[in-house]
């Protein structure tokens, strides 16, 4: 932030347009005042008659009108008001000091040390300092180890510079006369020196980030120091001269900070440098201060030059030890970052991988350690029906129990997704409660759901002395109990459900059965997934279920229906949608029914789906069903080749068919045909409804509901 940084909201009802008139009125007339000093020192415009206004009341205004620019700010101004109430107080007193000496000594050129005048201009330097101190505080937030010591390492540079070139002759000249004069002389650069070394350390400790305010204000106050400087050193060898260059430069530090007052902070505004270019400061430093020593090597440099070049050596020496430090902080947390998992925070797959070659990395002499590899029961229906954020909630809290379970008896991993891990240290013998603890972990019910684990564990090194067979063979036997208990679950649920259409229509449950097995042949065909084929199978087969609501009568009826009757018929698949729905293992089974009679058009039921919209399950289910059908003996037309069959079906598709399903399921068939490799084996049976007497489809390929 730029000094004041938050005064682009005050600043802008401060400046209104009268007040900017009188601000940039009095720029000028500043600027035009200093233009003047340095014509008739120069040049000698005003002659010498304009020497006593140029050398002391110009000199005293300009001065003073900066300091009234400083209190005016601060008073205006609520934002860094003590900061600009003491820096104008700084440049008051030295106003006054310099109208006190104007009028009592003039150009005398022999007044008094100490002297009154004196004591007003070293109060500047306590306000100039204390000014700075409390600006800097402003725009400091937080200050870092390396940040101090960058500050600390361009101050003492500085400081030294200045100290080597001209500190010696200046304690030389100021320790001549009384002890209150040697106090006096030596005030002087040793404020000076503070004020150097502030402007450089603060401008340091802010990062570099320098806007046009804080430019000007330490660009005033760093002149200042160097004019004092110059002055005392001038004044001990005896060549300063009233009206000079050196006179220029204290009033033009005083309107550098006196403009520096009424800046208007703009965002984004100002230098600063790159993070990576700061590193270039403090080893630029570190090249002044070894050139100052090694120049005191060679040519005398005072004590004092020499200590502060010595010191800011070694704080580079400390920079470089705290960066050490930083970065070796900086790579373990990227190392701890990169082997955990975010969400959990349980090591992650990589932080698996390194803990298990470990554990095998002496082959078959490795300590004893079982492998667990744990996948959630559940879990998907679960983050489907409340959301992933719940999801996300649900695994982060399992991982903090599995965590919990396992204690101090190995590593607790999560793999991703909804899979974790486990690395027991111990013998495989008494790992048994353990995993039953790190199983009842990772389960969990509720309202509506319900989240277990399945899970295949491995000794090492008994049964795997690899990374690879271990984790191969923990793998295999986790799906395994995976499949035997979804298989559990989903087959009794599904051979009920079977077992009613059976009692109820035989001839029914025997197409049921038939599209399954086209709709397996079709979904291989457009590359689907065991899981996925798996789900289509059953919901081929269950995709009529509902029918078991449809009265006989409607069902067995041989003319055209009624509207309302077909509505009953529309039903039957919302009605399977909530059978298959009430067991939570058959839930991706029952959105594929309820879509399962949707046409490509937009023209099915029940939702009037159009595309692909229609679940892809849903899609190969209505070719497959409308091809049984058409190859089926029906009470109202007889079977079909399955070469016409496939010819209807190409013709109807983009109105009732998937184009994409159709030439799949055509390509599946006639690879079958050809290799022989089936028999269909089956008699004709008659099909309960006939779609052929509803007026929205076409004769051919809507032969069942």
């Amino acid at each position: 932030m730029q000094p004041g940084g938050q005064a682009h909201t005050w600043l802008g009802s401060v400046l209104s347009w009268r007040t900017t008139i009188v601000l940039r009125s009095c720029a000028v007339l500043g600027i035009a005042g200093l233009a003047f000093h340095l014509a008739h020192s120069q040049l000698g415009v005003g002659g010498r008659g304009a020497d006593n206004f140029a050398d002391n009341w110009l000199y005293d205004g300009l001065i003073l009108g900066s300091a009234v620019a400083c209190l005016a700010r601060g008073i205006t101004v609520r934002e860094q008001r003590v900061a600009w109430l003491m820096l104008g107080a700084g440049l008051g007193f030295d106003a006054i000091g310099e109208i006190y000496y104007s009028l009592v000594f003039g150009d005398s050129g022999t007044p008094p040390i100490p002297s009154l005048a004196d004591l007003f201009y070293l109060l500047y330097y306590v306000g100039a300092a204390g000014g700075l101190v409390m600006l800097a505080r402003d725009r400091i937030d937080r200050l870092s180890a390396s940040t101090w010591l960058d500050g600390g390492i361009v101050a003492l540079t500085v400081t030294a510079a200045v100290a080597s070139i001209a500190f010696e002759r200046i304690l030389g000249a100021a320790t001549q006369g009384s002890a209150a004069a040697i106090a006096t002389n030596l005030a002087y650069p040793v404020g000076d020196l503070i004020l150097l070394g502030l402007v450089a350390g603060i401008t340091g400790l802010v990062g570099w980030r320098i806007g046009r305010a804080w430019l000007l204000l330490g660009l005033g106050l760093a002149l200042s120091a160097v004019a004092d400087t110059i002055y005392l050193y001038q004044s001990a060898v005896g060549t300063y001269m009233v009206g000079g260059l050196l006179d220029a430069m204290w009033i033009a530090s005083a309107l550098a900070i006196g403009f520096a007052a009424w800046q208007r902070p703009r965002t984004g505004a100002g230098l600063q440098l790159a993070d990576r270019r700061r590193m270039f400061v403090p080893a630029a430093c570190a090249l002044l201060s070894l050139a100052v020593l090694l120049y005191g090597g060679i040519h005398h440099v005072g004590t004092v030059g020499l200590a502060l070049a010595a010191g800011a050596v070694l704080l580079v020496f400390a920079r470089a030890a705290w960066t050490f430090h930083e970065n070796v902080l900086l790579l373990d947390a990227s190392r701890r970052e990169a082997q955990t998992d975010a969400l959990t925070g349980l090591g992650n797959r990589r932080a698996m991988s390194a803990a298990l070659d470990r554990a095998v990395e002496r082959g078959p002499d490795s300590d004893p350690a079982v492998l667990v590899l744990f996948d959630l029961n559940g879990f998907k229906l679960y983050n489907d029906r409340f959301g992933h954020i719940a999801g996300d909630s649900l695994l982060s809290h399992l991982g903090l129990r599995l965590r919990e379970a396992i204690g101090r008896h190995g590593g607790v991993y999560r793999l991703g997704g909804d899979e974790f891990c486990v690395l027991l240290r111990c013998d495989p013998a008494d790992t048994d409660d353990c995993i039953r603890d790190a199983a009842a972990a990772l389960s969990a019910g509720g309202d509506g759901f319900a989240v277990g684990t399945s899970y295949g564990r491995v000794a090492i090194p008994v049964e795997a002395h690899t990374a690879t067979t271990a984790l191969r063979m923990a793998d295999d036997r986790m799906y395994a109990q995976k499949g035997e208990r979804r298989s559990s679950a989903r087959q009794q649920t599904q051979d009920v459900l079977l077992g009613v259409l059976r009692e109820r229509e035989p001839g029914l449950h025997d197409h049921l059965r038939e599209v399954g097995r086209l709709a397996v042949l079709a979904g291989r065909e457009l590359g689907l997934g065991d899981e996925e084929l798996d789900d289509l199978h059953r919901a081929a087969q269950l995709h009529d279920i509902g029918k078991a609501a449809v009265p006989d009568a409607i069902l067995s009826k041989p003319g055209k229906l009624d509207p309302h009757e077909w509505a009953f018929i529309e039903r039957h698949t919302l009605v399977g949608e909530r059978i298959l729905a009430a067991a939570p293992a058959l839930a991706p089974v029952a959105v594929i029914v309820r879509s399962s009679h949707e046409n490509w058009d937009g023209t099915g039921y029940p939702d009037r789906l159009a595309g692909e919209r229609i679940p892809l399950g849903a899609r190969i289910i209505r070719v497959c069903d409308s091809f049984d059908a058409m190859t089926s003996e029906r009470p109202y037309a007889p079977a079909v080749s399955p070469e016409l069959a496939l010819a209807e079906l190409e013709q109807c598709a983009g109105r009732q068919f998937d184009p994409g399903v159709v030439r799949a399921f055509a390509a599946a068939w006639r690879v079958q045909a050809d290799q022989g490799s089936q028999e269909r084996g089956r008699q004709a049976s008659a099909i309960a409804t006939p779609m052929a007497h509803s007026p929205a489809e076409t004769p051919a390929a809507t032969l069942h509901p």
